[in-house]
């Protein structure tokens, strides 16, 4: 079906990347059996991403039991068992990609009694234990704001830490499924107390949706003030007639005076541009603050 937008502007390109990598990337995780956020939301990055070797690993199964109107990855009310195998399986595919920075996400699986936090713990713990010592980024699903399963991913003690707004306090109960924006806050400020100034905490939210452009600065603020000190803002494309429909294209101008906004009020690093998505240029984000 096609995604309920108009035609892209001149400044939404997607880079495609010739060779033969994308398809050694894909099929190496089809071998593992492993899931990548990038083909499950049908992320506009991955020919730039794959090329070099890089991919967001999406744990704890292919479908989720949020039925977000934003998000392309699949829903249903009974997801598969998680396998236990998932954590040495995703810490293989990082050892033969040669990975320095892996970024693991997930569905969300509100069938489970910690919400798959002990398997996100484990999937850390699995990638620390390779002999190149990946950074380890986490983006986690609410838990349904259960401070003890949060504990456990940032007692594992993540690289970074990231939870996603995804939209301005007005829109996020007509767009997101059971999450609420103050949960997510309350989420975002008991990360950064946990993880005691050790592990960073991130956040990003979508533009595009209906948001006024004082909303998205009213949400920066909040972010900031729960302890947030990485962000990233990416235009929403929608991925089908069926999802939320699309607003507005955000000029890269706007997205580059969110950026200095951002910076102004203190955020540390901040990736604001069109094709921004949470993880996009994880690794090269985090690691940008050592210089």
């Amino acid at each position: 079906m096609t995604p309920n937008r108009p035609k892209l502007p001149p400044w939404i390109r997607v880079k495609v990347n010739p060779g033969p990598v994308r398809d050694e990337v894909n099929t190496l995780l089809a071998g593992l059996h492993l899931n990548t956020v990038c083909s499950g939301a049908q992320c506009p990055n991955q020919a730039e991403c794959f090329h070099p070797r890089t991919a967001t690993f999406m744990i704890m199964g292919a479908s989720c039991t949020r039925d977000c109107r934003f998000c392309a990855v699949p829903h249903t009310a009974h997801p598969e068992p998680l396998e236990a195998d998932e954590p040495e399986r995703i810490a293989a595919a990082a050892a033969k990609l040669n990975l320095k920075y892996v970024v693991v996400t997930s569905v969300t699986r509100d069938d489970l009694p910690d919400g798959g936090a002990v398997h996100f713990a484990r999937t850390i713990r699995a990638l620390q234990g390779l002999e190149s010592k990946p950074g380890v980024e986490v983006l986690t699903p609410d838990f349904k704001g259960e401070i003890e399963h949060l504990r456990v991913v940032i007692d594992a003690r993540p690289t970074v830490f990231n939870h996603n707004v995804e939209t301005v306090e007005r829109l996020s109960n007509e767009v997101r499924s059971q999450a609420t924006y103050r949960r997510t806050l309350a989420v975002l400020a008991n990360a950064a107390r946990l993880g005691a100034g050790v592990v960073p905490v991130k956040s990003g939210l979508m533009v595009g949706l209906g948001e006024t452009d004082a909303e998205v600065e009213q949400t920066l603020r909040d972010l900031r003030d729960a302890g947030v000190t990485i962000l990233t803002i990416g235009q929403y494309l929608p991925p089908s007639n069926t999802h939320h429909p699309l607003a507005r294209y955000v000029e890269p101008a706007q997205f580059d005076a969110w950026a200095a906004y951002a910076r102004e009020i203190g955020f540390e690093l901040v990736a604001s541009g069109p094709l921004v998505r949470s993880s996009y240029h994880a690794g090269e984000l985090f690691h940008s603050r050592c210089h």
